[in-house]
C-alpha cells in the first residue's frame, strides 16, 4: 500500500472534536466555530448570517454541522446563503468535519460552520 501525505493549501483541517470544543489546525476552539480560507473563529450560530455571507466569492460550498444530531437550519438562512451564491450542505457536526477534511485535501473551495457536539 502506498501512503501519501496530505497537504492543505488555503485552510486548516479539523483535528478532532469533543463535548463543546473543536481542535482545528492544532488549536482548541470552544463553542460554535467557523473555519475556511479566511481562518478560524467563533460563530454565533444560526442567527449569525453576516459572518457566513462574508464567505461569498471565496467558497463554493459551506458545510453546516448542526451538532450531535442532524437538524434543519432556518429556511431564511438557507435562502440568504443560496442567494449570495453559497451552496449549503447540512449534516451533523461529526459528518461535516469528516467531509470538510476530505474535500479540503482535494483543494476544494469550502468552509465549515459548526455547532458543538
Amino acid at each position: 500500500m502506498r501512503l501519501n501525505e496530505i497537504t492543505y493549501t488555503n485552510a486548516v483541517p479539523i483535528d478532532g472534536y469533543g463535548p463543546g470544543f473543536f481542535r482545528i489546525g492544532g488549536e482548541v476552539h470552544e463553542g460554535s466555530v467557523l473555519t475556511g480560507p479566511g481562518g478560524t473563529g467563533p460563530w454565533g450560530g444560526f442567527t449569525d448570517s453576516e459572518s457566513l455571507l462574508g464567505l461569498a466569492n471565496q467558497v463554493d460550498v459551506l458545510f453546516i454541522g448542526t451538532g450531535a444530531d442532524l437538524s434543519h437550519i432556518p429556511s431564511d438562512l438557507r435562502s440568504t446563503l443560496e442567494e449570495a451564491g453559497i451552496g449549503v450542505e447540512i449534516m451533523n457536526s461529526p459528518a461535516a468535519c469528516r467531509t470538510y477534511n476530505v474535500l479540503l485535501s482535494e483543494g476544494r473551495r469550502i468552509a465549515l460552520a459548526l455547532l458543538p457536539v
